[in-house]
């Protein structure tokens, strides 16, 4: 009896979700919603790093990478003795060269935002930062990624050119984003979160792939990943970058 309740159970819960889940607003909620009291506050990683270049050559670094979620996302290039590197602070980008602040601007790191922030903060803000974003959220259609189901946000189904983001139905879980090149707003960059795993109660893609007009240009391999480490706030200070270290 106690079995067939929980099917029961869970089936209303699908049917549910099928019935709250009409855009994108409701998608970002949910996301929320599922992970709130799980989802882990601190990451840190090592990363390798490779550039795909066009005579079919390749290059790597590796990158150390420390988050403070919501919003706060630290990546040193190289080794400490370089000097160089970015923290992306709520909606800002402060770049660092020789341990010196070279730029700071407004930028939006969506996949932090859709990757990780969207599990740890208010839905309303990630609503607003997607919006502010220019991604249309009352544009919701399933579609399928990887061969499961997946919510696609932001454009209608064929549509590959406007700004979207995917999210796997059945652990809703950020898969893709597509959006304009920074670097040239005439090609279409291609995001995809790749080797999910599960940490820390909660889960992290491993690996990002990056597509630029259907061609792979770069990708990112974590290891050493850690979660719910202590960083100090002086960790994400750009004028304590040379003096802040994490990683082993």
């Amino acid at each position: 009896m106690r079995r067939l309740i929980l099917i029961l159970a869970l089936l209303t819960s699908d049917v549910v979700q099928a019935q709250t889940i009409r855009n994108g607003e409701d998608l970002l909620r949910a996301m929320h919603d599922r992970y709130k009291d799980s989802w882990y506050q601190t990451v840190t990683f090592t990363q390798k790093s490779t550039t795909y270049k066009p005579e079919g050559t390749s290059s790597a670094e590796t990158w150390y990478e420390a988050a403070l979620l919501p919003g706060k996302l630290r990546i040193d290039i190289g080794p400490a003795t370089d000097g160089k590197g970015f923290i992306f602070s709520n909606g800002n980008v402060t770049v660092i060269k020789e341990n010196k602040v070279v730029a700071n601007v407004k930028d939006i790191n969506m996949l932090l935002v859709l990757g990780f922030d969207v599990y740890r903060q208010d839905p309303e803000a990630t609503i607003n930062v997607v919006k502010g974003e220019g991604y249309d959220l009352s544009k919701l259609r399933e579609d399928s990624w990887e061969g499961k189901p997946a919510y696609v946000v932001g454009a209608e189904k064929g549509d590959l050119k406007s700004k979207q983001f995917w999210v796997a139905k059945d652990m809703l879980l950020f898969v893709r984003e597509i959006e304009p090149a920074r670097d040239n707003a005439s090609k279409l960059d291609d995001i995809r979160f790749i080797h999910y795993q599960p940490l820390a109660g909660a889960w992290i893609a491993a690996g990002v792939e990056v597509y630029s007009d259907g061609k792979k240009v770069f990708s990112e391999d974590y290891s050493d990943i850690q979660a719910n480490v202590k960083l100090e706030p002086a960790v994400f200070d750009p004028e304590k970058f040379s003096t802040t270290r994490w990683e082993k």
